[in-house]
């Protein structure tokens, strides 16, 4: 039976690469971002689009209201909007500690409070049972990410999740959450890696090669699936082995 699944940031990157695997296995899809181009361009068959920003309060209550009206129930919520900031308006700043606060701030708004703001506005239509609801960490939230800004803000996400599973547990609905490293194929690093980390990257694996898309979406597509009705509260490491480190 077709289900309908919510996918923030599902233009691009991760998002889009699970918009395609779940609207391949006959599933409905609506994708949303901020920006309508790139939804505009993005190839997934039958998938409606929304073009919000869902870390602004009135944006999340938009989408709310047009999956009231076009969908009615979400099986599937998959929050894949965020980044490390890269992406966002540069702000010139002469105190450092102004700095520091815009990253912060920055990174918590479109990392945690996107995730957050649109799980609260589409909570009450969670299918049940059955209802998934499946954020991305990251593996930054294990070993830091430089600035810490970044870090932080997925690893935030954890004990939210946790709340969430027991809060809708006995509705039948589960909460988990993937961890991705290194990812290729994304605007995640804009013009940020170069040859020499790409090779670092990598060479942190045990599997020799860098995540894709596609290995993010695929565990996606099974933690929404009846096989995975047992698994809730979890968060599954997709990184090849290197959070483990060598």
């Amino acid at each position: 039976m077709s289900r309908n699944v919510v996918i923030s940031g599902g233009g691009t990157g991760i998002g889009l690469a699970a918009a395609r695997a779940f609207a391949d296995g006959g599933d409905r899809v609506l994708l949303l971002g901020r920006r309508e181009e790139v939804l505009r361009r993005a190839q997934v068959p039958g998938a409606l689009t929304y073009t919000a920003d869902v870390s602004d309060v009135a944006g999340v209550r938009g989408v709310a209201r047009f999956v009231a009206d076009e969908l009615g129930a979400v099986d599937v919520l998959i929050h894949s909007a965020g980044g490390s900031g890269r992406l966002e308006p540069r702000v010139e700043r002469e105190d450092p500690l102004d700095l520091v606060a815009d990253n912060w701030l920055v990174n918590f708004r479109i990392n945690t409070l996107t995730a957050v703001l649109l799980t609260e506005a589409l909570k009450d239509r969670l299918a049940e049972p059955g209802g998934r609801v499946l954020f991305l960490s990251s593996i930054a939230a294990y070993r830091g990410s430089g600035s810490g800004a970044y870090a932080a803000s997925k690893a935030a996400l954890h004990p939210y999740a946790h709340d969430l599973a027991r809060q809708l547990g006995p509705r039948g609905i589960t909460v988990n959450l993937v961890a991705p490293g290194y990812v290729e194929d994304t605007d995640f690093f804009g013009d940020g890696m170069d040859d020499a980390r790409r090779a670092r990257l990598i060479a942190e694996t045990s599997t020799g090669r860098p995540g894709t898309p596609g290995d993010i979406a695929a565990t996606l597509h099974w933690l929404a699936s009846p096989s995975a009705a047992h698994i809730t509260s979890q968060i599954i490491q997709v990184n090849g082995g290197a959070e483990r480190g060598h």
